[in-house]
């Protein structure tokens, strides 16, 4: 039993007032899960029966800006007249009260003598409204009605919110995906060609692991994946890098087993590791090494990325990570916003660099966050 039921058994919640007031927080909390999906016909059916509940009324319906979404209760012989009961508040965004010719009906047993018109906003805009059918619209009763309208609103904004959050977060990926640099395409094609005649063998698994790198990067499902598949991709990357740069690279990849299933948003370490590669050891004379590291942290998994490249001006790169600087370091700026919208700030890009010294990109990342899953 929840706790809040053995409050109730306990008597912690004795008054009757406190009682109702249990009962209209668990139905308005059992009413917020479809809202918070947007305005739909399936949102609306599954949340009204609940705001039924909260107003007790004998019937209810929910429109969008053109249609009926949905009807709660009996009475539905009155569910053609929404969309036209629906038109006054649509186009002056307040609360209606009709009755007469705009809700009559044949029927001489129907209670319904009067309709309350609530509208339901997103940032100002009336998306649609809510309608409760009665015997009485009692002063009562509209107030609660226009409550209740205001409540299923902000569910809504909030709904947009995350839809507006995961456009976002699409968006940003395709923009990962358009900064893979063409030039990293053709020169893995030309050293994978170079090793045709030589040793076809590796020629063959060079092509695989291109193949299995570009097939990762502009897959279409899913914002979330786990540190092993990005890894996956990572070692596929540099297994073709090493083929171009020849004895001139070295890789090092540790990564303790425990933190291989933990969730990380797509194309977020990748764009670190093609960083290091083009910006700090294209320009550098003599050996390169890139290591990667990742370890468990108590309820975190740490991802330390770091290289002996050229380096960075430190202050350059704090612009590009605050936004002030486009640049064109591939996708950080990119990487820490996404890694600090999805788990907090506690967990954007730590960079450590200077000019000739090489770059050092630490990736904080927690083991569980809920609601972030493949």
């Amino acid at each position: 039993m929840s706790s809040w039921g053995a409050l109730l058994r306990r008597g912690h919640l004795g008054t009757e007032a406190d009682r109702a007031t249990y009962r209209t927080l668990h139905t308005a909390l059992l009413a917020s899960p479809p809202l918070r999906t947007g305005l739909h016909a399936a949102s609306a059916e599954r949340a009204l029966k609940h705001l039924r509940t909260l107003l007790g009324a004998p019937a209810l319906a929910m429109t969008d800006t053109s249609s009926l979404l949905a009807w709660e209760g009996g009475r539905a012989h009155h569910s053609p007249q929404t969309t036209v009961i629906a038109a006054p508040t649509l186009e002056h965004g307040r609360t209606t009260v009709l009755d007469g010719a705009d809700i009559a009906c044949p029927e001489a047993s129907c209670t319904v003598r009067q309709a309350v018109v609530a509208p339901l906003d997103v940032d100002g805009l009336v998306v649609g409204t809510l309608q409760v059918f009665t015997d009485h619209a009692s002063a009562g009763l509209v107030r609660a009605t226009n409550e209740v309208a205001r409540w299923v609103s902000g569910q809504l904004e909030l709904a947009e919110l995350d839809a507006s959050r995961t456009r976002l977060m699409e968006a940003e990926v395709r923009a990962l995906r358009a900064q893979i640099s063409p030039h990293f395409i053709y020169n893995s094609l030309t050293a994978i060609a170079s090793f045709t005649r030589t040793d076809p063998e590796r020629a063959r698994e060079l092509l695989l692991d291109l193949a299995e790198f570009t097939r990762y990067s502009f897959r279409r499902h899913g914002e979330f994946t786990t540190l092993a598949e990005e890894l996956r991709s990572i070692e596929a990357y540099l297994v073709i890098e090493k083929a171009r740069f020849g004895d001139r690279l070295t890789v090092t990849l540790r990564v303790a087993p425990e933190v291989l299933p933990v969730v990380v948003p797509f194309l977020c370490l990748q764009p670190i590791v093609e960083n290091a590669v083009r910006h700090g050891l294209e320009g550098k004379a003599g050996p390169g090494e890139i290591s990667i590291l990742a370890h468990d942290v108590d309820r975190d998994c740490v991802v330390i990325i770091e290289d002996n490249g050229v380096g960075e001006d430190p202050e350059r790169v704090r612009r590009v990570l605050a936004g002030d600087d486009s640049g064109d370091s591939v996708g950080l700026a990119n990487v820490d916003e996404r890694l600090r919208a999805t788990f907090g700030d506690d967990y954007g890009l730590v960079v450590e660099t200077a000019q000739g010294a090489g770059t050092r990109v630490v990736v904080r990342l927690p083991k569980f966050r809920p609601g972030v899953y493949v």
